[in-house]
């Protein structure tokens, strides 16, 4: 009869546990779908600013070879050299913040990613440890239990 009833409590608790690695395994799942979807994300930032980062760099060589062309001109051009200069000058001025812009987007998404990676894995970490904690209950609970019976 003894041997009957520690039958069901075990079945009882492979059960359970059935129940705390399936609930693990699902949370483990939701943790690396998120990390591939951040993933995914950061890269998708990331071709999106070496894609503006590479326009800036072709305007970049557009400039500095119109630059070449006009301090080819003669002297006669001057005065139209300096006006040239001076929209080569405001051009130059303009890109500059775009490209510091792409550095602050690709920095703040990668901050952000890590940030929501960092909750992650404490989520995951957290989850985990409850788990081993009723787990461990539970078979303290099953001991004590054939013990007294």
């Amino acid at each position: 009869m003894k041997s009957l009833g520690g039958n069901g409590s075990s079945g009882r608790l492979s059960m359970e546990e059935n129940e705390d690695e399936e609930t693990s395994r699902l949370a483990i799942s939701t943790f690396q779908a998120r990390e591939e979807e951040i993933e995914r994300k950061k890269m998708e930032v990331k071709e999106r600013v070496e894609l503006q980062l590479g326009r800036a760099e072709e305007e970049t060589r557009r400039l500095a070879q119109i630059w070449e062309e006009l301090e080819a001109l003669s002297d006669p051009n001057r005065k139209e050299l300096a006006n040239v200069r001076k929209k080569i000058d405001m051009v130059n001025r303009e890109l500059k913040p775009l490209g510091l812009g792409c550095q602050k987007k690709v920095l703040h998404s990668l901050l952000f990613s890590e940030n929501v990676l960092s909750r992650f894995h404490l989520l995951i970490h957290n989850k985990t440890s409850q788990l081993q904690n009723e787990y461990n209950i539970r078979c303290f609970a099953y001991l004590t239990e054939q013990i007294i019976n």
